[in-house]
């Protein structure tokens, strides 16, 4: 029953601020409740607040002994979701699937698949040397791995 409450607390939450997304989420034995969020235009610490208080607040601490924690997915965690992929376009991303590992500019994502732009040395098709071409691809989530933006300073 417990479980059941913290998951319709935290639907209703998410369903009155549309602009963040659920990441992850699990209550182990113990009670501890631990929720990654992310959001379309990233998360701040309000964000978190208020995810945490949505739950917090309607839950009688007599009555349940729990521990709560809200954090943001990270700059550094892989993408898993679609919605994920949506709000990076633009940025480059390291993406590996199972044949290739791929550091691309993400120009585009759909609910199915992902499309990616970036530059390569090739051999030229005649003579020696190389020529730098335009490379582009289209990669169905379920081909992916692993995809992380990456971090430029």
């Amino acid at each position: 029953m417990f479980n059941t409450t913290v998951k319709d607390l935290l639907q209703e939450a998410l369903a009155e601020r549309t602009d963040l997304f659920l990441i992850d989420f699990t209550i182990s034995n113990d009670q501890s409740i631990n929720i990654i969020i992310d959001g379309d235009n990233g998360v701040k610490v309000e964000d978190c607040i208020f995810i945490s208080r949505a739950i917090e607040n309607n839950i009688d601490r007599e009555e349940h002994d729990f521990s709560l924690d809200v954090a943001s997915a990270g700059a550094a965690a892989p993408l898993t979701l679609p919605r994920q992929f949506k709000k990076n376009v633009g940025r480059t991303l390291e993406v590996k699937t199972k044949t290739e590992n791929i550091e691309a500019e993400l120009i585009s994502a759909s609910d199915d698949s992902i499309d990616l732009k970036w530059k390569a040395r090739e051999p030229k098709p005649v003579g020696k040397g190389k020529v730098t071409v335009q490379k582009e691809k289209t990669i169905a989530y379920s081909d992916i791995v692993e995809a992380k933006v990456m971090i430029k300073f």
